[in-house]
C-alpha cells in the first residue's frame, strides 16, 4: 500500500500514563506506516505542563485554532494526591477546559457501535450523539457554606456600580449551603450553532433538553436562543435534508432515549451532558468505545480524543513490566476522526478512504471476537481476550488484508 500524502499538518497533543503508551503504539503501527503526515507536536504530559507553568496547554490550543485540527491523548487533571505524587508547583486546571475556552467549542460524544458487544438496551441500533455545552453552569459556580442563621441574596451590579437586581434567595434558620452559577447568551448562541452545524453535517435531527418549566429565565434562554438560531439560519437546510430541531423537557428526553432506537443528536446543558454522555457510553458498551470531538461553532475547527482517561491502574502494571489488556479503540478513532476532518478540508479522497477503512478494520476485528479484557467481560465468561499489543497487531493485519 503506497503512503498517502497529507499536505497540511495536524496538531498532535501527547498525554499521560497508559493512554500515552497506547498512543505511541498507534502512531508507529497504524498511522505513520501509511501516511506522509507532518505533526505540530505538544507534550501535555503532567511533568511538562508543570515545567512550562501550563503555558504549553495554551500554546496547543492556539495551534489547533491556527491549523484547524488537533488530535489529543488523554491527560491528567491533578487532584491533591497527584500534586504530591508529581511534586507539582500547583494544582493545574483541566487541559481540556483550557482548550475548550480557546476554541469556544462544544463537546460531541458518540458511541462506536459494535454488534458483538451487548447493549443494555437492545433496540439501540443507531448512535446517540451527546452534545455537551462546556461553558459555565456548576463548573464555574461559586458556592458557600454557612453555620449561622441569616439570608442569602443574589445580586447583579452593573459596570457603573448601579445595583439593578437584588433577590433574597433563602432565609436560613439553621446551617446550610448555597450555590450560584451563570451562563452567557453568546455562549448559548455558539453552542446552538455548533449543534446545528454538526447535525447538518451528519444529517441528524437535533433535540435540546432543558427544565424551562422550573428555570423560567435560565433554561428558557437556552430554548429561545436555540429556536432563534434554528429559524434564522438552519431551518431551510434542515428541511431540505428531512431533519428537524425540537426542544423537550429533560425528563421527557430521558424517557425518549430509552424508548427510541437512536439516530439523533441530543444537545445538553453542561452538567446534563457530563452525566448523560457516560450513561450513553455504558449503554452502548463502554467508555472505551466512545469518541469525543470538540468542535468550534462554525464547524471548521475540531479537536478529537478518546472519552476515557489515562488508565492509571494499567499503567502501574506496565511500570512493573507486565502486559496489559488496555482498550485502544477510542484512541484509534481519535486519529481517524481528525484525519477524516483533514480529508474534508483538503478534499483528499485517499485520506478519507484511509480513515474510514481503519475504523472499519477496528469494528471488524472486534466483531470477529478479538478484543481487550474490558469488552470480553461484557460478552461473557467464554469470550477470549487479547493484550493491547495483540489487538493492535490484529487490527493492523485486518486493515492490510481484509
Amino acid at each position: 500500500m503506497p503512503n498517502i500524502d497529507v499536505k497540511k499538518p495536524i496538531v498532535e497533543i501527547n498525554g499521560d500514563e497508559m493512554a500515552r503508551v497506547m498512543w505511541d503504539k498507534i502512531k508507529s503501527e497504524l498511522i505513520f506506516p501509511f501516511l506522509n503526515l507532518k505533526l505540530i507536536e505538544f507534550d501535555l504530559g503532567i511533568k511538562n505542563r508543570d515545567k512550562t507553568d501550563d503555558k504549553v496547554t495554551t500554546e496547543a490550543g492556539l495551534a489547533i485554532k491556527k491549523y484547524n485540527i488537533g488530535v489529543k491523548c488523554a491527560t491528567i487533571t491533578p487532584d491533591d494526591k497527584r500534586v504530591q505524587e508529581f511534586n507539582l508547583k500547583k494544582k493545574y486546571p483541566s487541559p481540556n477546559g483550557t482548550i475548550r475556552n480557546i476554541l469556544n467549542g462544544t463537546i460531541f460524544r458518540e458511541p462506536i457501535i459494535i454488534n458483538k458487544i451487548p447493549r443494555f438496551i437492545r433496540h439501540w441500533s443507531e448512535s446517540v450523539i451527546i452534545a455537551r455545552h462546556a461553558f459555565g453552569d456548576i463548573y464555574k459556580s461559586q458556592e458557600i457554606k454557612t453555620n449561622k442563621k441569616g439570608k442569602l441574596y443574589l445580586k447583579f451590579e452593573s459596570d457603573d456600580k448601579e445595583v439593578l437586581i437584588e433577590k433574597e434567595v433563602c432565609k436560613f434558620d439553621s446551617p446550610g449551603v448555597g450555590l450560584s452559577y451563570f451562563n452567557s447568551n453568546k455562549s448559548i448562541h455558539d453552542f446552538a450553532k455548533s449543534c446545528f452545524n454538526f447535525g447538518l453535517r451528519r444529517k441528524l435531527p437535533v433535540y435540546l433538553s432543558t427544565k424551562n418549566t422550573i428555570l423560567q429565565s435560565y433554561d428558557e434562554s437556552f430554548k429561545e436562543i436555540f429556536e432563534q438560531v434554528y429559524n434564522d439560519k438552519f431551518k431551510k437546510e434542515f428541511e431540505k435534508h428531512n431533519i428537524f430541531f425540537q426542544h423537550r423537557l429533560i425528563d421527557d428526553m430521558v424517557a425518549c432515549l430509552v424508548k427510541w432506537t437512536g439516530g439523533f443528536l441530543w444537545a445538553c446543558k453542561n452538567y446534563d451532558g457530563d452525566v448523560m454522555s457516560d450513561l450513553v457510553a455504558q449503554g452502548f458498551g463502554s467508555l472505551g468505545l466512545m469518541t469525543s470531538v470538540l468542535q468550534s461553532p462554525d464547524g471548521k475547527i475540531i479537536e478529537t480524543e478518546a472519552a476515557h482517561g489515562t488508565v492509571t491502574s494499567h499503567y502501574r502494571q506496565h511500570q512493573l513490566g507486565l502486559n496489559t489488556s488496555t482498550n485502544p479503540i477510542a484512541s484509534i478513532f481519535a486519529w481517524t476522526r481528525a484525519l477524516h476532518h483533514r480529508s474534508k478540508i483538503d478534499s483528499n479522497k485517499q485520506l478519507e478512504i484511509f480513515a474510514k477503512k481503519l475504523e472499519d478494520s477496528c469494528k471488524y476485528t472486534l466483531n470477529e471476537g478479538m478484543m481487550t479484557k474490558d469488552l470480553a467481560l461484557m460478552v461473557g465468561p467464554d469470550q477470549k481476550w487479547l493484550t493491547t499489543d495483540e489487538l493492535l497487531k490484529a487490527v493492523n493485519y485486518n486493515f492490510r488484508n481484509k
